[in-house]
């Protein structure tokens, strides 16, 4: 099992490297991810974006360029676009944000005709935290696509939590479906869907995990809260995925954890055809090194 984000990259490094192709990496960060990525021997990085600007940060940094193909695009839409498609047309096993605009990037995976979502498909945000704190690592989601999740959603949310938490190791991962109560308050949407979450995961309709819902936070976290409210339950004060009820609350949560807390993280998207990393442009360069070593794991 997994139980450090650290962990990942020793996981890795015996292991043939995969071919990350990474859109517009104008900056430092990026690249030194990619570059420490490359060390670790997770990765064959192609960057597309501007030949000239990815040279001259890689020179004002020390970054040794060995090992790096750069893709030459000098527009940021069309880098986009151009991974995109170098992923679309077998020649890259995960797809990785620069600097490049969100809405920009998304776009190009989102397009109908030449993105990277099936059908149909949902693509979700998915990251890995390792409290310092708390006594293992949490998977949590979603904290930055989807922004009201009904219950259909939410299960396909849950679905990659849980495959998320068992690729790292856990064999029935313990879900908690994140409210502001433990009561089924029919007028809370997120109480009624976490109950019924709960009860298509005794049902057998989601496979593989603990879901315990309506829960709120303390309750999932802490066994004294849970034991000063008298919930009994395997999830309580022992979660291994929290599964938030909206963006608003997922992004709140998170930018606590890594801005007042400066937790350690990794964070991908799932649903795409291949694994994407999905930093954002301020994280540092070991959070999207972290983020790029999930991105491996999972893409193997």
């Amino acid at each position: 099992m997994i139980s450090k984000l650290q962990d990942l990259l020793a996981l890795q490094e015996e292991k043939s490297p995969r071919i990350l192709v990474v859109a517009w990496p104008h900056d430092a960060h990026t690249l030194g991810a990619v570059r420490e990525a490359v060390a670790h021997g997770l990765v064959r990085p192609l960057l597309v974006g501007d030949e000239t600007v990815i040279t001259r940060v890689c020179e004002e940094e020390g970054l040794p360029m060995d090992g790096m193909t750069v893709v030459h695009e000098e527009e940021e839409a069309s880098a986009a676009a151009k991974a995109v498609a170098l992923v679309r047309e077998g020649e890259g096993d995960l797809l990785m944000k620069g600097t490049v605009s969100t809405d920009k990037f998304m776009r190009a995976i989102l397009n109908k005709e030449q993105g990277l979502v099936p059908p149909g498909g949902l693509i979700t945000h998915v990251s890995v935290l390792e409290p310092v704190n708390y006594h293992k690592m949490l998977v949590v989601g979603d904290v930055a696509i989807i922004p009201q999740p009904g219950l259909k959603e939410k299960k396909v949310i849950l679905e990659h939590l849980v495959a998320t938490a068992r690729m790292l190791g856990t064999e029935k991962p313990k879900v908690a479906v994140i409210t502001a109560t433990e009561q089924v308050l029919t007028g809370m949407d997120a109480c009624v869907d976490a109950a019924l979450l709960a009860r298509m995961a005794d049902r057998g309709q989601i496979k593989n995990a603990w879901v315990e819902g309506p829960i709120a936070l303390d309750v999932a976290l802490d066994r004294e809260s849970a034991r000063i409210k008298k919930i009994e339950s395997p999830v309580a004060g022992d979660a291994d995925c929290l599964l938030f009820p909206d963006i608003e609350a997922g992004n709140v949560f998170y930018k606590c954890y890594t801005k007042l807390l400066k937790g350690s993280v990794a964070a991908m998207v799932a649903g795409a055809s291949v694994p994407v990393i999905l930093s954002s442009r301020g994280d540092s360069a070991t959070t999207k090194l972290y983020s790029i070593a999930l991105g491996v794991l999972r893409a193997r």
